[in-house]
């Protein structure tokens, strides 16, 4: 019998599209000998919807007319009952899958890879592929990442960061603190988002106030890091879990300035918008990278170390910046549902895509296997013997 997929992509993002091509990449991938899929889009706004029609990506030109073709579904929120209904008055409701092995997430950024959408198939104690809620949420902020990689001695560019609501209250101190502390050109990144949406490269203190009114209206928080130059960027993937691990060969991607953009990693690609085929695996780079030996070596380690240090699971991609002047090696970002799944990455490493997918899933059924034996009950007598009374409410009384 086969095993029921459940690719869940799309959803409340600005990396929405991406998703979609990442999803349509990776699903086509899956070998169907072994694995059923049902493609689950979240549209953004937020609604699930189900269909063959769905595994098309002609058919997202007018998404009305695709949407029409679908059924809209809900998923049971009964612990163990991984059931999918269609979306109508319970008394009309009927089960559209019963009873679905595994998830796949497939969403970048928010309401997907940041923990939110993990948290759900955790409650419904559903298996699924990649990284946790705790790893999904912490690498998601882009802070929060540096600080954990700071503290296991990892090498992380110079920064200084800020809520939004501190930016409102107090814009010149924190533009004072930021040339003091920071050189020009600097970086400024909202916190949380990927593909490079929301990313500038300033070198004055007006571009630096536009670039953070530009990042504060994507993230909560705001990272503004010294620039590296002359700079080489440096990608590798590392795939498995907490017991093993592998990283992939190293990867040099090639921007059209110098900063890799959403445009050098999705549209300009041959002079033209292939994105809807090709995705991040059709973006301009030397793979492998041109570097020593010893650099990849060091690249490859040191992405080990990121995805230990992190309890990251499932597949990840870990972006590098190399100052070529003076050899320092820093780590820039983790993506835990990297664009295209890495999946280039490891075609040039002796993996297949679908190899890629079948170990993923794996993975995922191993680790629930294992959560699965653990306990997360204790039998006690506490309310049989409780003397305080309910009637109207429980009475105030100390618990500890």
């Amino acid at each position: 019998m086969k095993i029921k997929v459940m690719a869940i992509f799309g959803g409340r993002s600005v990396e929405h599209e991406i998703s979609i091509i990442t999803a349509l990449q990776a699903i086509h991938a899956i070998d169907t000998q072994k694995y059923q899929i049902i493609p689950i889009y979240i549209t953004k706004q937020g609604l699930w919807y189900t269909g063959q029609a769905l595994l098309n990506i002609e058919n997202y030109k007018n998404m009305p007319n695709l949407l029409y073709q679908c059924q809209q579904v809900m998923l049971s929120v009964n612990s163990n009952e991984n059931v999918l209904f269609n979306h109508l008055p319970r008394l009309l409701q009927r089960k559209i899958f019963d009873k679905v092995d595994i998830a796949f997430p497939l969403i970048h950024g928010a309401h997907g890879e940041d923990g939110s959408l993990q948290g759900l198939l955790e409650l419904n104690n559903i298996p699924y592929v990649g990284c946790d809620v705790q790893a999904s949420a912490v690498t998601m902020d882009k802070v929060t990442t540096k600080i954990l990689l700071k503290s296991a001695d990892l090498p992380v560019v110079e920064d200084i960061h800020f809520y939004t609501g501190e930016w409102i209250h107090q814009r010149e101190a924190l533009l004072e603190k930021a040339e003091n502390n920071l050189t020009y050109p600097m970086i400024v990144k909202p916190a949380t988002s990927g593909s490079t949406i929301g990313i500038t490269k300033v070198h004055n203190k007006t571009e630096l106030e536009d670039a953070i009114e530009l990042a504060r209206n994507i993230s909560y928080r705001v990272l503004i890091e010294k620039a590296i130059t002359p700079l080489k960027e440096i990608n590798c993937s590392v795939i498995g879990d907490y017991e093993s691990c592998n990283a992939s060969l190293c990867e040099e991607p090639i921007g059209s300035a110098d900063i890799l953009s959403f445009e050098d990693k999705y549209v300009n690609q041959s002079g033209k918008n292939t994105a809807g085929s090709k995705g991040m695996s059709g973006a301009k780079r030397k793979l492998p990278a041109d570097i020593s030996e010893s650099l990849a070596a060091k690249v490859q380690k040191m992405a080990k170390q990121a995805f230990y240090t992190l309890n990251c699971h499932g597949v990840v991609r870990i972006d590098f910046l190399f100052n070529t002047e003076t050899q320092a090696l820093y780590i820039n970002e983790i993506n835990t549902t990297p664009g295209s799944l890495a999946f280039y990455l490891w075609e040039a490493s002796g993996k297949n895509f679908t190899q890629l997918t079948h170990e993923l899933l794996q993975l995922a059924l191993k680790r629930h296997r294992e959560k699965n034996n653990r306990t997360f009950s204790f039998d006690s007598n506490i309310l049989a013997n409780f003397q305080g009374g309910i009637k109207g409410g429980v009475k105030a009384m100390p618990l500890s």
